[in-house]
């Protein structure tokens, strides 16, 4: 196979799970028609392309430039997890180190999972925001020069998302436009929050970044660190069990009720683990923006209609969950993702989609790669 960039700018060539035994109730298939036109990008064999938009990549080098100043107090991850969690935690990374930087191990599982193209990006505590500013920008560019060499040394398995310094919008600015004009990358990956700052934080002023992720075009993963108020959270891994999707969950709001999706018509954000909780529980903040003046202070339609602008990934580990997420947001806004190669990652996302009960082959196709090669802008 042998896919390129389309991007203006850019030379880079570019579960086992049964099937539900009851069928899921009340699904709307007009739900899952909307959205866009259909878009399926086939490999040589005539198989539609299978895209991973959800996938990571350490790079040791940056860890190794800021491993003195020990990285692991500042992320939520290792603070709010026990002792037991943070060594099967350093074990996981021992024993994944070849899948999360050898790119010929990472190619022959995408091989045994099916999947034809990585969108790669950063390992999510890889963004760096606890940095000063400068040092944020130097290790962004070191992630981000490397991510391009990957792409141009394999390039029919592989696009990927860079990262930017959002500590300081100026410099974030100016690395994304390099990231996607000079480097070909086809957009970057943040996390909810800014080193404890939500991401509508005046102080931030990401607007701007906002309004040019938008101008460019391109794909903004927001991928979460664990929750950065998990004291709670510490026993039992429940700062990714339940922190993770939370910390998306906050994140996703404050974009919403906090107007950015409203200034800026038409940012592709794609949320990791199905949207969080949002994802599977929206009605309640559209009760409350319809009963209450202070969740209207700034949107001006309810909330559901700024979450379905959003893409959502497809793991949830259920084809009923899935399904469900399909029928409420569209087959347009959901895309096959992994989290490879972590242990809470989706091992057989073909076999999850290929498992949602009554879904047609067409929107199979656009989940499995068609939605992302748009997106991506990825064509044969």
């Amino acid at each position: 196979m042998m896919f390129t960039c389309v991007t203006p700018g850019c030379n880079q060539p570019g579960h086992h799970h049964p099937a539900m035994a009851a069928a899921r109730k009340g699904g709307s298939k007009a739900a899952r028609s909307k959205g866009h036109a259909k878009t399926v990008v086939r490999d040589r064999k005539g198989r539609s392309l299978r895209v991973d938009i959800h996938c990571h990549y350490l790079n040791r080098d940056a860890a190794a430039k800021l491993a003195h100043l020990n990285p692991s107090q500042y992320e939520p991850s290792v603070k709010f997890a026990s002792q037991l969690t943070r060594e099967v935690n350093v074990k996981q990374m021992h024993d994944r180190a070849p899948k999360l930087s050898t790119i010929e191990v990472r190619i022959a599982d995408m091989d045994r999972m099916g999947i034809d193209i990585q969108a790669v990006c950063p390992a999510p505590q890889q963004t760096y925001y606890w940095t000063d500013p400068g040092l944020g920008l130097e290790v962004s560019r070191m992630i981000n020069d490397r991510l391009a060499q990957i792409v141009a040394t394999w390039p029919d398995r592989f696009v990927a998302l860079g990262t930017v310094p959002l500590q300081n919008v100026e410099l974030a600015v100016a690395e994304l436009e390099r990231c996607v004009k000079q480097l070909g990358l086809r957009g970057v990956e943040i996390n909810p929050n800014v080193a404890g700052r939500e991401l509508t934080d005046p102080s931030l002023n990401l607007d701007r970044f906002f309004a040019k992720a938008r101008e460019l075009d391109i794909v903004i993963f927001m991928h979460p660190i664990g929750f950065t108020q998990g004291d709670r959270l510490m026993d039992h891994y429940l700062n990714n069990l339940i922190g993770n999707p939370l910390d998306t969950t906050v994140g996703t709001s404050h974009l919403i009720f906090g107007g950015v999706m409203e200034r800026h018509p038409g940012l592709k954000i794609v949320l990791p683990h199905a949207g969080g909780f949002l994802g599977h529980y929206w009605a309640r903040m559209d009760h409350g923006w319809r009963a209450r003046p202070d969740c209207r202070t700034v949107i001006k339609k309810p909330p559901t209609s700024y979450l379905k602008k959003f893409f959502f990934d497809t793991i949830t580990f259920d084809p009923e969950m899935l399904g469900n997420l399909i029928d409420k947001f569209g087959a347009a806004q959901v895309l096959l993702g992994t989290d490879y190669p972590f242990d809470m990652g989706e091992e057989d996302p073909v076999g999850l989609i290929n498992s949602v009960p009554r879904l047609p082959a067409a929107e199979k196709e656009r989940i499995m790669g068609g939605n992302a090669a748009r997106l991506l802008k990825i064509r044969r």
